[in-house]
């Protein structure tokens, strides 16, 4: 990945901070909106964005009777986002 191909996706600083957040394991919408401290509609528009470009799976489920909303990063968002932060990397090495 080449500094001028940095993906539309890591240029906007929530949707990096989702993508971040969900390197290590899914987040529930809760967890994701507490991590960000984003509205409820901001958090949902970059998470559908998200979504359509294939670096995150929305899971919708009950927990009870309750609504759950539950966000993995997929093996696309997961390769992405490594060659984003090796690229970061070259950039401070110098190289």
């Amino acid at each position: 990945m080449e500094m001028n191909n940095i993906p539309e996706m890591f240029q906007s600083k929530l949707r990096l901070m989702i993508v971040s957040g969900l390197i290590k394991q899914p987040l529930s919408f809760t967890a994701l909106k507490q991590l960000t401290g984003a509205t409820d509609g901001n958090l949902s528009v970059q998470i559908s964005k998200l979504t359509e470009a294939g670096y995150i799976i929305v899971h919708k489920e009950f927990s009870g009777k309750k609504p759950l909303t539950t966000c993995e990063l997929t093996q696309l968002g997961r390769d992405s986002f490594r060659q984003y932060v090796e690229l970061l990397n070259s950039i401070l090495a110098g190289n």
